[in-house]
């Protein structure tokens, strides 16, 4: 009788197992996350930016946009913000934009780490997360790059380098 049960939750945990892994693999684009999104139009929201004025990605239509997703409380965010504005003053005459976009913080609280940062680059402030869900972010810091077109061309889930985000902008900087 012991082993009948034993064979039962083995065979319960193993159909969990199942159902848990086949709800987590990759869909048949072979891509999750923001990569999942390449090749299709970048959807765009209206919120505000750090002054309360309104903006959306939409704005920087005809721009290459690095869309970058984070939070004040989020260390890898810190830690790539500072490469962000290096690119963002190294790329600016090419026709890119950096564009931070806070995730479910108030502006004080977005304005005064962007500030500590020395970040000069527009900051958008999502409340509601929008940009993150549609993004499909699997945690932040989360960047989408963005051709002049409104093309997502790719995106990454972590922080980058300074030569990872090049690597992402150069060929559109090429392109155009």
């Amino acid at each position: 009788m012991n082993r009948r049960w034993v064979w039962l939750a083995v065979l319960f945990a193993a159909a969990l197992v199942a159902v848990v892994v086949a709800a987590y693999l990759p869909s048949g684009s072979g891509a999750n996350g923001p990569a999942a999104l390449v090749g299709k139009a970048a959807p765009s929201f209206p919120v505000v930016d750090l002054a309360g004025k309104p903006g959306a990605l939409a704005d920087y239509r005809g721009k290459i946009v690095v869309l970058n997703l984070w939070a004040s409380w989020c260390p890898p965010c810190r830690a790539e913000m500072p490469d962000l504005e290096r690119l963002s003053r190294a790329y600016l005459s090419r026709g890119v934009v950096v564009l931070g976009v806070d995730q479910g913080e108030g502006a004080g609280r977005a304005r005064d780490f962007a500030t500590s940062l020395g970040i000069t680059y527009p900051v958008l402030i999502d409340d509601a997360q929008q940009y993150g869900r549609v993004y499909a972010a699997l945690g932040l810091p989360t960047t989408i790059v963005i051709d002049a077109k409104g093309v997502v061309r790719s995106g990454f889930d972590g922080a980058l380098t300074y030569a990872q985000m090049r690597a992402a902008v150069d060929p559109l900087v090429a392109a155009t």
